[in-house]
């Protein structure tokens, strides 16, 4: 009985440390930005955790530049980034892959002019102090902006400052433009008015900018099932924005999650949502994102930031870097 008893308490000691392993192992930490999307309405709830069975930490970084440096030392597992950073880290050999969609950038970006700069018109730009977070899909539509119009970064003063120091900056009068996001950007607004959003940017010059979902190489090999169930939640939760943003009005639960996530008032979220595609499991599977087209348009995208002397070298196929199973079995496709 001893004996017995001695092998079942051994045999508990042994399933609780398995089972203890398996709990660190679920915990995922998630970069993300600080402007409000319909997914950080799942947040607050903890219905991504529920979801994919994962304790998930949230960490905010102020640019795409922080998450390859994050990605880079293993400090997290997923995260957004947008699509010029992303070039940027593929072409210089980080471990990651781009397994969705996020959004598709269009007036959430946005070249602000601040009143009394003395920037009437595009060619006014000249000799101006320009804010951006460097290395940013800001970043690469301020680029476009300025070649559209027979400019570069030379005749110009671009200064690298995150959103939050853009702010300041703007208030003390310190910059006379600024090329950012919301939340920030709507405070920018107030004061000033957009010249160029990152749409009018893509459409002119060719310059397109999304956000991406990517996953660390090692991870997404071994975490097959739960990447699945964050990806559709995710198309889910964009696609009940895109058919009922009536609902997404400033009374609405999902709206006041956000807000609470982002850190703003809920009738502020409403319009800081616009101005956005956030992809369904439809549009992402569609041949403009993980049918070809990111890989086309990430390939595009470092080749402008090599000849920008942004990076210095570049891959021959970026579709080796744009993994769409994942988003395929959450698709149902």
């Amino acid at each position: 009985m001893k004996h017995l008893l001695k092998t079942l308490l051994i045999g508990t000691a042994f399933t609780l440390t398995m089972v203890s392993q398996t709990m660190a192992q679920t915990k995922v930490v998630i970069g993300h930005f600080g402007d409000p999307l319909p997914y950080k309405a799942l947040i607050a709830d903890g219905s991504l955790d529920k979801a994919t069975g994962w304790k998930i930490e949230w960490r905010q970084f102020a640019s795409g530049a922080e998450v390859n440096a994050a990605m880079a030392s293993g400090g997290i597992q997923i995260s957004e980034i947008g699509s010029s950073p992303l070039s940027a880290g593929l072409s210089s050999g980080l471990p990651y892959q781009m397994v969705s969609a996020g959004k598709v950038i269009d007036s959430s970006e946005a070249l602000v002019t601040r009143n009394g700069s003395g920037i009437e018109k595009p060619a006014d730009l000249k000799g101006k102090r320009i804010a951006v977070p460097i290395g940013s899909t800001a970043h690469y539509s301020l680029m476009g902006a300025l070649k559209m119009n027979g400019l570069t970064e030379k005749d110009v003063t671009v200064l690298g400052m995150s959103p939050a120091e853009i702010a300041a900056a703007w208030a003390q009068n310190a910059i006379d433009a600024a090329f950012v996001w919301v939340p920030v950007q709507t405070k920018l607004r107030e004061n000033g008015k957009v010249m160029y959003t990152a749409g009018d940017v893509a459409k002119a010059a060719g310059f397109h900018t999304f956000n991406a979902w990517v996953a660390n190489n090692k991870f997404a090999a071994e975490n097959r099932d739960g990447l699945v169930k964050f990806l559709k939640a995710m198309f889910e939760i964009n696609a009940d924005y895109h058919k009922n943003k009536a609902a997404w009005n400033a009374d609405s639960p999902k709206v006041k999650a956000v807000a609470a996530s982002v850190g703003v008032s809920p009738a502020a979220v409403v319009p800081m949502l616009e101005g956005t595609i956030y992809p369904d499991a439809d549009l992402t599977m569609s041949a403009n994102w993980m049918g070809g087209g990111a890989a086309k348009t990430i390939k595009g995208t470092a080749e402008f930031l090599k000849s920008a002397g942004r990076v210095n070298k570049t891959a021959d196929d970026y579709g080796q870097f744009v993994n769409p199973e994942f988003a395929k079995a959450a698709a149902g496709k």
